[in-house]
């Protein structure tokens, strides 16, 4: 009997240690980094990691032409290649700008799935050891790893339904550091952020800069009301998690990256000069003044600059 109750007490113990673990992690983690003990940083730099732009072969040339005189920059040589692990066929070309690189894709035959849905590409150091990290924080992976003609993908999903392509190179590029890093924007529900933001800190050994219960709404479109907005770093770049019900007006939802200027009324400028137009008007917060941007094609943006470090 008293190895019974010994057995208990232990198991009592180890519950109330666990919940007051549990009761720390939630009060904390977002403080810290999140990485598991055995995980090792396979991120290269922001100025690898690109926005995926998947626009009509007949818009190519104009939205490429329209976020170079927006952003300025360089291309790499355009070509036509298969990058998915079934038969393809993809205009593709890489748009290198001072705020952010962007994949640019034309298919010109049907789109297989699930490419086309995820949101970003993230250059990494070795893939099989990025997608078991992946796994480990509870990533899915969509599509396993595959050949390509410069290296090798895999396309991940984070909690919260958030996808990701993964890639490595056969020969390491090397690219000039960026002017400002842009910032990767991300839709989550309250319901599914906090598994999100716990599995990209573990994968990324990235940082939480800031998480703010009462963001101004105009941010996501709704100006009489506040949201969650989760700020992330890490050496992938920017990462910022907007938390809603889904109840979002066009565009919100829609721009994939923010890109930070020096000037943004010259920028727009620029942008507008260059076939691109603004589906809602400009705002203004504490952080930054800001502006939703729809290129030639298609692709939508946000593009700010900064009111308060």
């Amino acid at each position: 009997m008293r190895f019974n109750k010994s057995i208990v007490g232990t198991c009592v113990a180890l519950v109330l240690r666990l919940s007051l673990a549990v009761g720390s992690f939630h009060g904390s983690a977002f403080a810290q980094n999140a990485q598991p003990a055995e995980s090792v940083s396979v991120a290269v730099g922001p100025q690898y990691d690109t926005t995926h732009v998947y626009v009509a072969p007949e818009d190519f040339d104009r939205f490429v032409a329209s976020l170079l005189a927006t952003f300025g920059g360089t291309t790499t040589k355009q070509g036509v290649f298969t990058v998915t692990p079934t038969q393809s066929s993809t205009m593709s070309q890489l748009v290198l700008t001072p705020s952010g690189a962007v994949s640019v894709f034309g298919f010109k035959t049907p789109v297989p799935y699930p490419f086309g849905l995820e949101r970003t590409g993230y250059l990494v150091a070795d893939i099989d050891e990025a997608v078991r990290a992946a796994k480990a924080t509870g990533a899915d992976v969509l599509v396993a790893a595959f050949n390509d003609p410069i290296g090798q993908d895999a396309i991940i999903q984070w909690p919260g339904g958030v996808n990701t392509q993964l890639y490595w190179h056969t020969t390491a590029p090397s690219y000039a550091p960026l002017q400002t890093v842009p910032e990767n924007r991300v839709y989550v529900s309250p319901d599914r952020v906090d598994a999100f933001v716990r599995s990209f800190l573990a994968f990324s050994h990235g940082t939480v800069v800031s998480d703010d219960a009462r963001a101004p709404g105009v941010e996501i479109g709704r100006p009489a009301e506040t949201y969650r907005r989760v700020r992330i770093e890490s050496k992938f770049g920017k990462l910022t998690a907007f938390v809603t019900d889904g109840h979002l007006p066009y565009p919100y939802g829609r721009e994939v990256t923010g890109y930070e200027v020096a000037n943004l009324a010259e920028t727009l400028t620029k942008a507008k000069a260059a076939g691109a137009d603004v589906p809602v008007p400009p705002y203004n917060t504490d952080e930054r003044d800001a502006v939703i941007v729809r290129f030639p094609g298609g692709y939508i943006a946000e593009i700010h600059s900064v009111t308060k470090k």
